[in-house]
């Protein structure tokens, strides 16, 4: 099962949603992110926003972003 977590201010996110989003086979994200391929970012909203974050990952040209506001829920609410 595909899940985004959210627990003591840190994301966990499972490869095979990082791969689905930037098109590349699961088995190559970790060793991407350890070679510096695939970097991330992370924004947190502010104002009426300031609960809502935005991750995007980056690989060669491509983008895929996630973005929501993660709750007390187990599986944090996300959209793609």
């Amino acid at each position: 099962m595909e899940t985004i977590q959210f627990k003591d201010g840190e994301f966990h996110i499972y490869a095979t949603i990082i791969e689905q989003g930037l098109g590349i086979e699961p088995s190559l994200v970790l060793a991407r992110i350890r070679e510096g391929k695939i970097t991330s970012l992370c924004e947190r909203g502010i104002d009426v926003d300031a609960r809502r974050y935005r991750l995007t990952f980056f690989l060669e040209n491509r983008r895929f972003r996630l973005s929501g506001r993660p709750t007390r829920e187990r599986h944090p609410r996300f959209e793609r």
